[in-house]
């Protein structure tokens, strides 16, 4: 062995070369892939000499276990002064000493903060995204900063070619603590047994051309040229230091878990035999909101509540048809939960984490399901900052704002509330303490009226009712079996929502068996919606309660509709019930341009009737930018009143 090139040193060594007031950033997504020897070595100089002191902390996700592992270990008063981060929930001191203006803080999203790292490597000022409009990120609200004490502005506003856009500034970096698996003496670092890759490329190289130390963390050392050239994930030559984790524990794979081979993708491992849910709150609104999953499409998940739809997909025999991801880069699988949450067993692959940003902000997620803690009648939501505590963002923000549809899911109170399911309704046996729907939340961490602005599809599921973001504010549509309006609803609200005419919740939700999800999202039964009349020459479509969340279901309409009316033979008129049928708001040309097709090969005339005042304005809009005469009505009667009076052919 070369000694001149040799890397490796203490830990102790290492941390000895940080200087004050560096910047320094670490690795990590909420309990995975942390270096925590290297955390525990810095920690362990503060203590015994003071220093160094005075450092600014960059990271994306939380790193620690919310109890004073990871990144809780920085948090002796002194050692921080700056910290600019996507999450504070896993280091409570440090968000606490935030809290309390004891240093200066940021609650950027997780995924800026993750191609902020990008942008440093490339010496670039910083990063342009419309991440964050209307959000508490907005300067114009907060521009992301925790305290009264933290008066520099690092997000700026701009207009480009009439374009809302928001600049967030490059925070050069110092040092980069990073973690592999294994490490040749040069400082070549390979990840096979860690469960994600995220950011260390991209933190390496930004410190390193920064003129900065990059120190990795690793399991072993094995010898020059063993690691094979596409497995070194970061080139020795951006690594200045390589650390051995003298002890096992500081080098878990996550804090549940010391190693996992599934969640690495060293093995495969049968998953038939996941836990069913029981039937119980949690569940109901998971099961709620998997009738939101786009067939074929590609999904996230969030932290909470919306855990429970991979395990509902994987009941309803759903998993084939739907690829889900997470922030942290995982794409494909099972998606892990508890202490594993970001990785995923049986993955198809895992991507560095500002790829999936990248990924998501361009609008590559057809659906995402998020958690919820405060809500408000414009249909803003909050997840960052509530109850008097500091938790940050994450990646909410990234990920609400460019999915295509949303779906927010949490119980309707919180704190104590407990239900029971009864004969296939739900019972409130006691009401919880705290309002989730309130007047104004604390923080927008969503923005409803951006969310209109730009004719994003949301809901927000619970386990009592369902509501949807319009553009008069927030509409009860659904509304569970042994709920009650005036009782159970409106009195726990601190606003009224509108209410014209909410359905009852499919009544599959609320009984313990297999719901037969995968026909309706499949379209399996869409044949069983149309009947013909040959006496009257009338074709009746029945699309009530039916949702149309992407072309393909559109696509399968106009199939099945094809094949009826080929075998009936002749042209037809044609009655269609939109009672309660739903329609992706991008969707409606694509419809209307179904009908066109429709009227000039199959039908003599079209008529549809629906109570609600909102589809039937939008279809008339959609139809007549075709050209096409709406015949839009409010009640089935005068949908057949007008086939009566042009004639039934």
């Amino acid at each position: 062995m070369n000694n001149k090139n040799n890397k490796v040193i203490t830990a102790d060594e290492a941390i000895a070369l940080i200087s004050e007031n560096d910047v320094l950033t670490t690795t990590g997504f909420v309990q995975s892939c942390i270096p925590e020897a290297l955390h525990a070595a810095l920690e362990k100089r503060f203590v015994e000499t003071g220093g160094p002191s005075g450092l600014t902390l960059i990271m994306t996700a939380g790193a620690g276990d919310s109890k004073g592992l990871g990144t809780g270990r920085l948090h002796h008063e002194g050692l921080l002064r700056r910290v600019i981060a996507g999450n504070f929930g896993r280091m409570p001191k440090v968000a606490q000493a935030a809290a309390e203006n004891k240093i200066l803080g940021y609650n950027l999203p997780q995924g800026v903060i993750s191609q902020l790292y990008r942008a440093c490597a490339a010496g670039q000022p910083g990063l342009f995204s419309k991440v964050g409009l209307y959000t508490y990120v907005d300067p114009r609200f907060g521009g992301g900063r925790v305290n009264e004490v933290t008066t520099e502005e690092i997000v700026k506003h701009v207009v480009i070619d009439e374009e809302e856009w928001l600049f967030y500034t490059a925070t050069k970096i110092d040092v980069a603590f990073i973690r592999g698996t294994s490490a040749d003496p040069s400082g070549n670092i390979s990840m096979e047994k860690e469960a994600l890759t995220l950011d260390v490329l991209a933190q390496a190289m930004a410190a390193h051309n920064n003129g900065g130390i990059v120190i990795a963390q690793v399991e072993r050392i094995v010898e020059a040229g063993s690691i094979r050239p596409k497995d070194v994930k970061v080139p020795g030559i951006l690594v200045d230091c390589v650390v051995v984790a003298d002890q096992p524990e500081l080098h878990r794979m996550n804090y549940g878990v010391m190693y996992n081979p599934a969640l690495a993708g060293e093995i495969r491992v049968p998953v038939e035999s996941m836990a069913k849910m029981p039937l119980d709150a949690r569940k109901i609104i998971a099961r709620r909101a998997a009738f939101e999953l786009p067939p074929n499409g590609v999904v996230n998940l969030g932290v909470g509540a919306p855990e429970g739809i991979a395990a509902v997909a994987n009941e309803e025999k759903l998993t084939p048809f739907i690829t889900l991801t997470t922030e942290a880069g995982a794409i494909g699988g099972v998606l892990a939960s508890g202490s594993s949450f970001g990785s995923a067993t049986n993955a198809d692959s895992i991507i560095d984490q500002n790829t999936q940003f990248d990924f998501y902000d361009g609008g590559g997620l057809d659906m995402t399901c998020l958690g919820m803690a405060e809500c408000d009648e414009q249909g803003n939501v909050n997840t960052s900052r509530f109850g008097g505590r500091l938790n940050g963002c994450g990646g909410f923000i990234n990920i609400s704002q460019n999915a295509r549809s949303v779906v927010f899911a949490g119980t309707f109170t919180a704190g104590g509330l407990d239900i029971a399911i009864q004969d296939g309704e739900v019972k409130i046996l006691k009401e919880g303490r705290a309002r989730k729907f309130l007047k104004f939340v604390e923080q927008v961490t969503f923005s409803g009226k951006y969310a209109q602005k730009r004719e994003q599809p949301v809901i927000y599921v619970t386990e009592r009712c369902v509501f949807q973001l319009k553009k008069e504010g927030l509409e009860l549509i659904e509304i569970a079996p042994g709920i009650d309006i005036e009782r159970d609803i409106l009195p726990h609200m601190d606003f009224k929502p509108i209410v014209k005419h909410p359905i009852l919740m499919d009544k599959r939700i609320f009984i313990d068996e297999p719901m037969g999800l995968i026909s309706d999202l499949l379209n399996l039964d869409l044949q069983d919606r149309v009947s013909y009349d040959a006496d009257r020459n009338i074709q009746f479509l029945n699309l009530e309660g039916w949702s149309a969340r992407s072309k393909r279901d559109i696509d399968d309409l106009r199939k099945m509709l094809i094949d009826a009316c080929q075998k009936i033979g002749k042209r037809v008129n044609q009655v269609v019930n939109l009672d309660n049928f739903r329609i992706s708001e991008h969707l409606y040309d694509y419809y209307a341009e179904m009908i066109q097709y429709m009227l000039e090969n199959y039908y003599l005339t079209t008529t549809r009737y629906t109570t609600s005042a909102f589809l039937r304005l939008k279809l008339k809009e959609a139809l007549s930018k075709r050209g096409i005469a709406p015949h839009v009505f409010e009640r089935k009667e005068d949908a057949h009143s007008f086939l009566e009076v042009i004639g039934e052919g």
